[in-house]
């Protein structure tokens, strides 16, 4: 690990210029690659008043316009602090005073457990600006710049106070200004729908990441990073500056210094596909693994969930995933009662005809693993023993069920739970209105989350190419992929790609299927073949609400997915990114009606090497799926 700590070097710049500029305090930051620039100054307003602002820009281009940076608390201060009538100051980002200026330069890399590429490299330059409350020494705040070749980050840090001040923030207002003509990809919800709309006249708060398409060409994705304890927040439009999203928190969040807000994220790419790739920022944005020791234990892998849960049915199912190379399966919720009792008990089957220990030794002789659905209830109440039970019993992981999102209680209730998961070997998934904010790097037993408008509500295929661009921005999600189930709104290659275009270390398959609907089709075996986790990812093309094409390699094979929206498309894909001293051979999934059988899916097989360019037809809901492979591997 390398950190130089500068007074001055050539990516930073000091300096005081504009009528309203206090002296000394306005930064100039650049990325590594010195295509993205952020600036940070202070301004007296017209009652004298002084505030913080930034603005972000990229090649020259208007990305943030002029927007502060504001955060506001009512502190509670311990007796001892109040017996010296220490004043309480509400709103933490006026007439700060800046007392120092550090700068880092930060160049590392680093092994996920579980990734969508190989090697991650963390590269950024930073800015620590020390600010003091109207001269008080003991009111100290520190603004946290970082301007990575993927983005910027911003947040605040409050040191240990001397006076053993308790922070409770009310509200943070840090803003994002865009210029005027920007669209936004409004989801109301975790699980909601997907719209494009102007800045203007929202229907309530928008989910993070929030993606934006600029008038200028550009992209950015406004995101949230390290949320581990603080309220979640969301983005809303203010009421008096036209253009400018305000950073929405659900709540307050009592904080005990030295603590630091989560990540102010945004996220800037000349294509859409970029943002995707660059994912990797919220993960860089958050602390390194703190499981220590083995790891072998955390196992990507494919898991179908048991519809039906007897004895008979598990191991069915048991048998089915074998011969599909699923490595999991599910029991869903109920299998101990009542899921929205404290009265039931997780450590118990409360269904008749449901042998688990047998279920649990028949899976292990066919190389596959059981996960349990755990609702909030039971995890509130039993969490502090019901892991160590479950890595007794053989259990491999938990699907948490119906949590508790958005305030800081259940924020830190969540961190702590999939700690104690950690502490007994357990693989978490975690489901409803959840999503990650990067923390999977710190705790890589947390595998996926839901957070998702997936298969449960059948969605159509314009929404599935915007969650590429959106929702998998965060992380992972488990869309929970269907095959067979006549309610689905898109082709079958269409369903077939998403295992390609959606990443998640534990990929659920087969979601609302049973074994007795399959009758050997052939295409299958793509979903045989395919990993959940990855040495390289490429997004080769793509729009959100039109089409995408992913490509994804693991050793030496790919896997490529391509949807589109309901329009019918035709797409070129060049093969370039293969090697170009190999020759390989390419499976093509695609949509054929003449195909007589009921998924209507078609296999060809062809030569390929590094310049072929495949001529892509897409039904309307429709995709392709691609396994290549090397030639001399056949």
């Amino acid at each position: 690990m390398r950190y130089f700590l500068l007074a001055l070097v050539s990516f930073i710049t000091l300096t005081a210029k504009g009528q309203n500029t206090v002296k000394g305090s306005s930064v100039n930051l650049q990325s590594p690659d010195q295509n993205l620039m952020l600036k940070f100054h202070q301004k007296s307003l017209s009652d004298n008043k002084r505030m913080m602002y930034y603005e972000v820009s990229y090649k020259g281009k208007e990305v943030i316009k002029e927007s502060a940076l504001n955060i506001q608390m009512d502190n509670q201060l311990s007796e001892k602090a109040m017996a010296l009538k220490i004043d309480q100051h509400k709103d933490w980002c006026e007439n700060l005073e800046i007392k120092e200026i550090k700068t880092v330069i930060h160049d590392t890399t680093w092994k996920p457990v579980n990734g969508e590429s190989r090697m991650i490299r963390d590269h950024y330059n930073e800015v620590d600006v020390t600010l003091v409350k109207d001269g008080n020494p003991i009111y100290v705040m520190q603004v946290q710049l970082r301007v990575y070749n993927e983005g910027v980050a911003i947040r605040y840090f409050f040191p240990e106070n001397v006076k053993g001040t308790y922070y409770n923030v009310t509200a943070e207002n840090t803003e994002f200004s865009l210029p005027s003509g920007t669209q936004a990809w409004f989801a109301n919800w975790a699980q909601a729908p997907y719209y494009k709309l102007p800045l203007f006249n929202w229907p309530g708060e928008s989910e993070r990441p929030l993606t934006l398409e600029l008038p200028n060409g550009l992209f950015a994705s406004l995101a949230e990073a390290q949320m581990v304890d603080y309220a979640r927040t969301k983005f809303k439009l203010s009421t008096n500056k036209p253009n400018t999203i305000i950073t929405s928190m659900f709540g307050e969040a009592q904080l005990i210094s030295p603590v630091y807000t989560p990540w102010r994220v945004i996220m800037v790419a000349e294509k859409p596909g970029d943002l995707i790739e660059h994912d990797y920022l919220i993960l860089n944005l958050n602390e390194q693994s703190k499981i220590t020791g083995n790891t072998d234990w955390i196992k990507p892998g494919k898991i179908m969930r048991v519809m039906t849960q007897t004895t008979a049915d598990a191991k069915a199912n048991i048998d089915f995933a074998a011969q599909q190379n699923l490595q999991y399966i599910l029991f869903d919720w109920k299998w101990y009662g009542p899921a929205f009792s404290f009265d039931s008990d997780a450590t118990k089957v409360a269904i008749p005809d449901f042998d688990l220990p047998g279920i649990i030794q028949y899976g292990k002789d066919k190389g596959i693993g059981v996960w349990l659905y755990v609702n909030q209830q039971a995890l509130l109440a039993q969490s502090d023993s019901l892991f160590a039970v479950y890595n007794k019993w053989g259990i491999k992981g938990i699907k948490f069920g119906f949590v508790q999102v958005g305030s800081h209680r259940w924020t830190t209730w969540m961190e702590k739970a999939i700690q104690q998961a950690a502490a007994s070997r357990m693989m978490v998934n975690i489901h409803d209105d959840w999503r990650l904010t990067g923390e999977q790097r710190t705790w890589p037993n947390l595998m996926t989350a839901e957070g998702i408008r997936g298969n449960e509500e059948m969605p159509d295929a314009t929404h599935n190419t915007i969650l590429p661009f959106t929702r998998y921005i965060a992380g992972p999600a488990d869309y929970t992929i269907c095959y067979f189930d006549s309610r689905i709104k898109t082709t079958h290659a269409h369903q077939l790609a998403l295992a390609a275009i959606y990443y998640s270390p534990i990929q659920t398959l087969f979601w609302y299927d049973n074994p007795s609907q399959y009758h050997q089709e052939p295409e299958l075996e793509f979903w045989s073949k395919i990993p959940t986790t990855w040495d390289e990812t490429r997004v080769m093309q793509g729009m959100p609400g039109q089409y995408i094409t992913t490509a994804r390699r693991k050793g030496t094979e790919w896997f490529v997915g391509t949807i589109t929206n309901k329009e019918a498309r035709r797409l070129q894909l060049p093969l370039n990114f293969l090697s170009k001293e190999k020759k390989y051979i390419a499976s093509i999934y695609s949509d054929d009606p003449s195909v007589k059988t009921a998924t209507h899916v078609k296999i060809t097989r062809q030569k390929v090497n590094a310049a072929t360019i495949l001529d892509i037809h897409l039904k309307a809901s429709g995709g392709q799926a691609i396994y290549i492979t090397d030639e001399a591997q056949k």
